[in-house]
């Protein structure tokens, strides 16, 4: 099993800027690409972005290009999430979910087993 576990959300001003860890743990001994997700009240749960196993592949949607960078420390078993320029439509629970793997980034939250508890991202104007 594997427990992913959300931290670093909270109340941003617009502009301003976030930064979100991943912290997973249990079995860790296999390879995992980790995908950032978030959902707004009302609405479907949707990425944001997405690693490889060693950080070598990242894919973003197209609403957060330019602003978030994701990333990875694999000796500390976290994945970061650095959000940058963020605007109040980014407002959302965050959550971070894993999926074995190593190279190829997956969209759908179907792909992936695990999930986190997530973490509110709040962006005022």
């Amino acid at each position: 099993q594997v427990q992913l576990v959300e931290s670093g959300g909270g109340l941003v001003q617009a502009g301003g800027s976030l930064r979100l860890s991943c912290a997973r743990s249990g079995r860790t001994s296999d390879g995992y690409i980790v995908g950032w997700f978030r959902q707004a009240p009302g609405q479907e749960r949707e990425f944001v972005a997405g690693i490889s196993w060693n950080g070598a592949n990242t894919y973003y949607a197209d609403s957060v290009k330019g602003r978030f960078t994701i990333s990875r420390d694999n000796a500390k078993n976290t994945v970061y999430l650095q959000m940058n320029s963020l605007k109040p439509e980014d407002t959302a629970v965050y959550y971070c979910a894993a999926k074995t793997g190593l190279w190829t980034v997956a969209t759908p939250t179907t792909r992936y087993a695990y999930w986190g508890q997530g973490t509110q991202v709040t962006v005022s104007s």
